[in-house]
């Protein structure tokens, strides 16, 4: 199996972690009224920030090879949560907006492009995880 990504993941105090990843370091952390001390976005966020990151990276591939000028590409993001007895559902919604006008046709195209982005099928299909105590 081909090793595709790494992080590193250190937290020393309350819920403030500081993330390593090819070189690059952020933080991610809780809303203060959750406990943290808010110094960078919550887990659940970073969720949505790679997913929308992939989606935007994904489909300026996808135009750029096409000769498609899509201008500015937004990805806004949101995840719901909704529990019901004993089922616990989860949904994100993704919404998508151009700088530049784009036909009915690239639309649909980017729309079935933007479902086959790396992370949105890791988000859909899932991933197992397998974890030690080193």
């Amino acid at each position: 199996m081909a090793l595709i990504a790494a992080a590193e993941v250190r937290g020393e105090t309350k819920y403030a972690t500081t993330i390593t990843a090819n070189g690059h370091h952020l933080m991610a952390d809780e809303h203060e009224s959750a406990g943290g001390t808010n110094t960078g976005p919550t887990p659940m966020e970073l969720l949505l920030a790679a997913l929308g990151s992939c989606s935007s990276i994904t489909l300026r591939m996808y135009a750029d090879r096409k000769g498609w000028e899509l201008g500015l590409i937004g990805v806004a993001l949101r995840l719901f949560k909704e529990k019901a007895g004993d089922t616990v559902t989860t949904r994100i919604e993704r919404d998508l907006s151009f700088g530049a006008a784009i036909t009915d046709e690239q639309r649909a195209r980017l729309l079935e492009i933007v479902e086959k982005t790396p992370v949105t099928l890791v988000v859909k299909h899932g991933a197992s995880v397998i974890t030690k105590a080193l």
